[in-house]
């Protein structure tokens, strides 16, 4: 083959390995591009990764320690040159220069005041500003949550558009609604508390005077059982008045209820049976602090107590897929459908104080689904049914007794 022939070969070849590269990149780019989605499926999915981002940091309100990472995530929300997050009192968080904060301050100040949107143009550098910082503009959107105006967002652009301005308000909504869910959970919390201590008072003085009466009868005719009886009281009167944890775990809740029916059984004698059915599986359990005990002992105390020959009390637990069920039968006098819908009603002045509490508690902890499950008749018995989910990392436990 001449010299020029075979040049050209060679050139040809090297032409088609490099189309066939450039077919076999296109191709790939093409298929990386569908796997992705569409451009506006992008920008969806980049959207509500960067309003779940900001979220997270919003959830202490505008005076959080974190209001400046959801600053930088609103920023690039909105693809602005800079953004600040002002409070009611003129604390500023801000994403961008720092000479801006001046300015975010007094632009949020007046959007705070008026409660209204406010657009300002481009200024003249003042001193020490460079013409380029000068020239940015801005748009603050007052954060109207509750009624009130608790602060303002602040977006810097080299020129305010239209639409700049409409989506710095609707940013400023956002956030708005942000904070009344954090109130809102701030709320559900403080009431859940609340329901603790109410539940708490509510077992102190019966629970209480009985167990002291019942030691005080055997100091004198047998002292041993005494002593173990004040040690039980001791153990349950500790676990119940503890200061910390909403949640506990099955197993520690067990420990408790043990000491309860010890020192009821001082007062029922063998007029009280107590039985346990529970899957090893299901101990490690975490449920609501003081949710199976007050139903123990609202069997005992409504169930049991007003039958003459007393009664017997099972105590299930098992795995129910990724739930934990709990039940807690009697076989005591049970009530009349009526009586039931009554003592859980909202506001009931019912006895029945404990099943109320611990219905209400697991519906705002876990929602509606998981409210008690409650089978009950005239002379039949009660049977209580609690599930509780298996998996639960938000929720953590005091520790354990050792």
């Amino acid at each position: 083959m001449s010299g020029p022939a075979f040049t050209g070969a060679v050139v040809g070849l090297v032409v088609g390995v490099l189309l066939t590269g450039a077919l076999v990149l296109a191709w790939r780019l093409a298929r990386g591009t569908r796997e992705l989605g569409s451009d506006s499926e992008r920008a969806t999915f980049r959207t509500l990764h960067l309003a779940s981002r900001a979220a997270t940091h919003l959830r202490d309100g505008l005076e959080g320690d974190d209001v400046g990472r959801a600053a930088r995530h609103l920023r690039a929300l909105l693809g602005c040159d800079a953004l600040a997050v002002v409070t009611a009192d003129g604390v500023v968080a801000l994403d961008g220069p720092a000479h801006l904060r001046a300015e975010a301050e007094r632009v949020g100040a007046r959007t705070v005041e008026t409660g209204r949107r406010q657009v300002y143009g481009s200024r003249e550098p003042s001193s020490g500003t460079s013409v380029q910082d000068a020239r940015l503009e801005a748009v603050g959107a007052p954060v109207l949550a509750g009624g009130t105006v608790a602060g303002a967002v602040v977006a810097f652009a080299a020129r305010v558009r239209p639409p700049l301005v409409r989506a710095t308000g609707e940013v400023a909504q956002w956030c708005a609604a942000q904070l009344e869910l954090g109130e809102l959970e701030a709320s559900r919390t403080a009431l859940a508390q609340a329901e603790l201590r109410a539940l708490r008072a509510q077992i102190s003085p019966h629970f209480i005077y009985n167990s002291l009466g019942a030691i005080a009868s055997f100091i004198s005719t047998d002292p041993e059982r005494a002593r173990d009886l004040v040690l039980d009281f001791a153990d349950f009167t500790r676990y119940s008045f503890r200061g910390r944890g909403d949640f506990t775990t099955l197993a520690d809740e067990l420990h408790s209820i043990h000491s309860y029916v010890e020192l009821e059984r001082a007062r029922f004698g063998d007029r009280l049976t107590v039985t346990l059915q529970i899957a090893p599986e299901s101990l490690s359990t975490v449920i609501p602090f003081l949710s199976v005990q007050p139903l123990v002992e609202n069997a005992v105390r409504h169930g049991l107590e007003p039958r003459e020959a007393g009664g017997t009390i099972v105590i299930s637990a098992r795995d129910e897929g990724t739930q934990t069920e709990i039940t807690v039968e009697d076989d005591g006098v049970g009530m009349s459908p009526e009586t039931l819908r009554a003592l859980l009603a909202s506001g009931s002045r019912a006895t029945n104080v404990g099943l109320r509490n611990v219905d209400t508690r697991v519906r705002q902890l876990y929602g509606d689904q998981h409210a008690l499950e409650i089978e009950t008749n005239e002379g039949a018995g009660t049977l209580v049914r609690m599930r509780v989910p298996k998996s639960q990392p938000q929720h953590e436990t005091e520790v354990s007794r050792p």
